[in-house]
């Protein structure tokens, strides 16, 4: 029989199948969401032997009971290529003028700054789970896990233009006065650059948190620019704090920026973005009608956090929580300490004082409430669209681990800028 005559589009689409097909290991899954999402641009060759062998898989467990050869299971992959990008909340750019790869990928905020200005993701990489989860909801792609890995860098296609990484800072073993590439050893930031040396892209954009600057006394970040300068032989212009509240989120919100290009495209000067718009305040990014009143803090918690707070006052401490302004700015949303706490806000609208979780003590009445995980996604300038899959605890984690979108695309804009003029 016939693969036409066996399957239709619809019977890869059940919801058991589904089901069946998120239970088989991510891995597999990756080269098969990324060769779909890459079939015409020639990248699709870097997965197309998993993404076979995955169809295989997909075709055995749907027909258990026959035995498909690769050349049956090639053919099935275009059943899947048929609508496969249809259902996409946040899809690649119709006119994709550059590619790139998404390394610490977390929930996307780099890939989304990148694919409003052209760029087409080509390879994406985060360990985990749930922002998979929510990576793979928003793009229709499956990011690969463990960068460190050989063999997880080992699916990265060749030809990309810019390697995207917002890495965690780590401190470095330098032997010498100067540290280098193998002074990075054994820190995440050596598999970056263990990835530029080898794929040698045009450009790199890297991300941080601003304390990079003084991290072991500025070892840390002398070490990473003395790699890409010299040892990788890379145009690095001085990095730059940048901060979100200059480019349309009101969130004071300070990271640094490393840029660079390849020496062979002779670009000798960059400028990161200049401030593009501060008119935002906390109002712009609220809820319109009344949230949960699990938002709301209970009369216990607020009473703890004042006594918190006056303690460190009393030793001039400025420590504690914060309740922002409607026409303030927030602080950093952050996943951990007093990230919430610290963007606590005023809202009379609840109407329903019914506690809808376990609370010590009754809620508040003074409308004390902290943001919702969707007001936190558009402190970070992430789009209506954007589906929030997991659970707030895990979402706050995931807002407060990633990049600030705006800011990221007006840096991203300027590397573009350069790249095209060459």
């Amino acid at each position: 029989m016939k693969l036409k005559e066996k399957i239709t589009i619809e019977d890869f689409g059940d919801s058991s199948f589904k089901v069946r097909v998120v239970e088989l290991e991510n891995e597999q899954k990756a080269s098969f969401t990324h060769y779909l999402h890459n079939h015409r641009n020639g990248v699709s060759q870097f997965y197309k032997k998993d993404a076979i062998a995955y169809a295989k898989d997909l075709l055995t467990k749907k027909y258990p009971t026959e035995s498909f050869t690769n050349k049956v299971a090639e053919e099935a992959l275009q059943y899947f290529l048929f609508d496969f990008k249809n259902s996409v909340p946040l899809p690649e750019p119709k006119k994709q003028k550059f590619k790139f790869i998404d390394l610490f990928a977390g929930i996307g905020g780099f890939r989304l700054a990148f694919q409003n200005i052209g760029g087409k993701c080509v390879f994406t990489s985060e360990w985990d789970k749930y922002s998979k989860k929510t990576y793979e909801a928003n793009f229709g792609e499956v990011p690969f896990g463990d960068i460190t890995k050989s063999e997880t860098k080992g699916y990265i296609p060749d030809g990309f233009d810019v390697l995207c990484a917002g890495f965690p800072c780590q401190s470095f073993s330098i032997a010498g006065k100067r540290g280098g590439f193998e002074d990075t050893r054994g820190t995440l930031f050596f598999d970056v650059a263990e990835i530029i040396k080898k794929k040698q892209p045009k450009a790199f954009f890297l991300e941080n948190v601003k304390g990079l600057r003084s991290h072991d006394k500025g070892k840390t970040l002398e070490t990473i620019l003395n790699t890409l300068r010299n040892d990788l032989g890379y145009y690095v212009p001085e990095p730059q704090v940048i901060n979100a509240k200059e480019f349309g989120v009101p969130q004071n919100r300070e990271r640094i920026f490393i840029v660079g290009f390849r020496k062979d495209l002779e670009i000798t000067d960059f400028k990161y973005p200049k401030s593009t718009d501060k008119s935002k305040i906390l109002e712009d990014i609220l809820e319109k009608e009344e949230v949960s009143v699990k938002y709301y803090l209970s009369t216990t918690y607020v009473d703890t956090l004042r006594k918190h707070k006056a303690r460190h006052a009393s030793k001039g401490n400025g420590f504690g929580y914060e309740i922002i302004p409607d026409d303030g700015t927030a602080n950093a949303v952050v996943c951990g300490g007093m990230g919430r706490e610290r963007n606590l806000l005023l809202d009379d609208r609840l109407t329903n004082f019914t506690p809808v979780t376990k609370i010590t003590g009754e809620v508040n009445r003074e409308g004390i409430r902290k943001m919702t995980p969707r007001e936190w996604a558009r402190l970070q300038g992430f789009p209506e669209e954007f589906k929030i899959v997991v659970s707030d605890a895990q979402a706050y984690k995931q807002f407060g681990n990633s990049v600030a979108v705006p800011a990221i695309q007006a840096t991203a804009k300027k590397i573009l800028e350069k790249l095209t003029s060459k």
